[in-house]
């Protein structure tokens, strides 16, 4: 059994990427590793992440794309920018209030 860690991001808090040039704002975690095994056996070995920390959904965007990421907490750092993000679905999910996001609340049908 893997054990679970506090996650040290939160869900609205923008990040970055430690060796890529990639940064997005976190909109769920994973206390533990949950994706696929060919997913994560897809990275080189020696980059390879541990499973037993938290990994993080970003919208995520770098100089040429927008995209969606799945990050382990190794490999992100806080993003001090304090640039906005123009990932096109964060209108739909947040509220940009400063540096961070605020999730919208989500109405019931």
């Amino acid at each position: 059994m893997v054990e679970s860690r506090t996650a040290k991001f939160g869900i609205g808090q923008v990040v970055r990427h430690r060796r890529f040039p990639f940064r997005g704002v976190i909109y769920d975690v994973d206390p533990v590793f949950a994706n696929t095994e060919e997913w994560w056996l897809a990275i080189p070995e020696d980059m390879r992440p541990r499973k037993d920390q938290p990994f993080y959904h970003l919208l995520a965007e770098n100089a040429e794309t927008e995209y969606d990421a799945y990050v382990s907490e190794q490999n992100l750092l806080e993003d001090e920018s304090g640039e906005p993000l123009r990932h096109p679905r964060i209108p739909d999910m947040f509220v940009r209030e400063g540096a961070r996001y605020r999730l919208k609340p989500r109405s019931a049908n």
